[in-house]
C-alpha cells in the first residue's frame, strides 16, 4: 500500500509541479507548515489544490499553475485593483500576483466574518488554507448538491458582508461554493475591492449568475431584490 501511494504521488508530482514549486513545497515541509502531501482535491486550468497533513491536522495547499496563460489574459482583474499597482508584466509575476491576491481576500472575509477558508501561509504562487470537509472529505460544490432557499440566504449573507468590507467576489458562482453544515466561498483570487473601476460590474455579474442558477432551480429571486440586500 505504501509503495502504491508513493507511484501514485510521483504520478502528480511528475504531472502538476513544475520544479520551482517543488522546491517551495519542499522549504513548507522543512519550516513543518507542511507535513506530508496527500492527494488532489480539486484540479482546474488555473490552480490544483490538495489535501495535506499540517500540524494540527488537514490543509487545503493550492499551487496556481506557472505555465497556462491564463493569467496574463486576466490582467484587468489585478491592474485596477489599487493593492497591486507594481506588477512586472510576465507570466509567473501575474500567477505571483493572484495567489497573493486570494491569501489577501481571505484575510479580509475572515475579518469581516464571511463564511470561507481560514488563510493559514502564503508563498509565491502557493497558497495554504483551510481544509473545508469531514475527515478526508472535502465538502461537496453547491453544483453538486440540489440547491436550497436557504443556501441562497446564506451567500447573500455572505456577500454583503464582504461588500461592507469593501470587497467583490468577482467570480462567484455554485462551482465556486462549498455546501456543508453551512455555505462556504471559494476560489477568491479574482476578487477586487470596490476602488477597481470594475467592481461593481463583476458584482451584477456574480448576483446575476446566481439568480439564474437558483432559478433553473426552482427557487425565484429577482436580481434587483438581491442587489438592494447586498448594497443596502
Amino acid at each position: 500500500m505504501a509503495e502504491y501511494r508513493e507511484k501514485e504521488r510521483w504520478k502528480i508530482e511528475s504531472k502538476v509541479f513544475d520544479r520551482s514549486s517543488l522546491l517551495i513545497l519542499n522549504k513548507l515541509m522543512g519550516k513543518g507548515i507542511i507535513e506530508e502531501m496527500e492527494y488532489p482535491i480539486s484540479t482546474g486550468k488555473e490552480a490544483h489544490v490538495f489535501l495535506a497533513k499540517g500540524a494540527e491536522g488537514n490543509i487545503a495547499v493550492k499551487i496556481y499553475k506557472i505555465e497556462t496563460g491564463i493569467f496574463v489574459r486576466k490582467e484587468k482583474y489585478i491592474a485596477g485593483d489599487p493593492r497591486f499597482k507594481k506588477i512586472k508584466k510576465s507570466e509567473r509575476e501575474y500567477v505571483y500576483a493572484f495567489a497573493r491576491k486570494e491569501f489577501r481576500n481571505l484575510e479580509m472575509c475572515e475579518r469581516a466574518g464571511v463564511s470561507a477558508p481560514i488563510p493559514i501561509y502564503q508563498i509565491k504562487n502557493i497558497v495554504i488554507m483551510e481544509f473545508l470537509g469531514e475527515g478526508d472529505k472535502a465538502y461537496p460544490r453547491l453544483i453538486e448538491c440540489i440547491p436550497e432557499k436557504k443556501d441562497m440566504e446564506e451567500i447573500i449573507e455572505n456577500t454583503k458582508k464582504m461588500y461592507k468590507k469593501g470587497l467583490v467576489h468577482g467570480d462567484l458562482s455554485p462551482y465556486n461554493i462549498l455546501k456543508g453544515n453551512k455555505i462556504y466561498l471559494l476560489d477568491l483570487g479574482q476578487g477586487v475591492v470596490l476602488e477597481h473601476p470594475h467592481a461593481k460590474d463583476f458584482l451584477e455579474r456574480d448576483l446575476k449568475n446566481l439568480v439564474r442558477y437558483f432559478k433553473k432551480n426552482g427557487i425565484e429571486y429577482e436580481f434587483e431584490e438581491v442587489w438592494k440586500r447586498v448594497t443596502g
